[in-house]
């Protein structure tokens, strides 16, 4: 992958930060789209240090024009796009029982929308340098969770643009696939546990409901995963949702049972 230039939406954190690191160890240039510029620049001011290369823009991309202006920024940089990683996004919680219509398209604009406009503006450079998509995705639209209609919603749409745009670029040789992430341990969700009364008892409960190891997936795994995806290693791959979440979703509950 070496001097490829791959957008990673969301980059900043959490999985965009493992899958920033990741790509920038194989010798990528990953190109952070993010919309705090001074978490941007620590992750790239901190790949540099690791003696590897990174870049970023700073863009609010629940604003539908903010789509093209990163794009357009960042072929005037980097004259080029290879791959993007669409990864932006937030479990905001909108339901439908306490929801409403101004709330609901708000949060499919912060999740949803710009993995389109992305992708859209990005074509024409995808297209000259035969590159890879990878949208990342959640569990949500395959399990529910329960008052995040939006946030279900949009993941639902992640995996159907996964598929539609992998026939769609059939011609141009553009793989596109999926991730799907179940139980990932981040900044963010490390914020949410403590909102319990007991952090530690309640992350010791999720965990034992996840089969492999019975621990939560790492942001470096679903960076290993992606960069796999956007490397000729998977030069047959395309329209794969891939459940990367230690059989969270596919293996039978009997093995959770003491």
């Amino acid at each position: 992958m070496n001097n490829k230039v791959i957008i990673v939406t969301g980059g900043a954190k959490g999985i965009g930060e493992g899958i920033v690191r990741t790509l920038a160890a194989e010798g990528a240039l990953p190109v952070i789209v993010g919309r705090n510029k001074d978490d941007n620049i620590r992750v790239v001011d901190s790949v540099r240090q690791s003696g590897g290369n990174a870049s970023h823009v700073v863009s609010e991309l629940s604003d539908p024009m903010e789509s093209k202006r990163a794009v357009d920024e960042i072929l005037k940089t980097h004259e080029r796009i290879d791959g993007v990683v669409n990864n932006a996004g937030v479990n905001d919680g909108v339901g439908l029982e306490n929801g409403n219509y101004e709330n609901f398209m708000m949060s499919i604009h912060k999740n949803l929308v710009h993995y389109y406009l992305v992708v859209h503006h990005a074509l024409s450079a995808l297209k000259e340098s035969r590159g890879a998509i990878v949208n990342i995705s959640s569990k949500t639209a395959d399990t529910g969770q329960g008052g995040t209609s939006a946030y279900a919603a949009s993941n639902g749409g992640r995996n159907a643009l996964t598929r539609e745009w992998a026939v769609e670029l059939l011609p141009y040789g553009i793989r596109v696939n999926a991730i799907i992430v179940a139980e990932c341990f981040t900044p963010l969700y490390a914020k949410w546990i403590e909102q319990f009364s007991d952090p530690r008892a309640k992350l010791k409960e999720i965990e034992s409901k996840i089969p492999l190891g019975h621990r939560m997936t790492t942001a470096e795994e679903i960076g290993n995963t992606t960069a796999f995806l956007l490397s000729a290693r998977s030069s047959h791959t395309t329209g794969q949702l891939l459940y990367v979440d230690g059989g969270y979703v596919h293996l039978d509950r009997a093995l959770l049972k003491e």
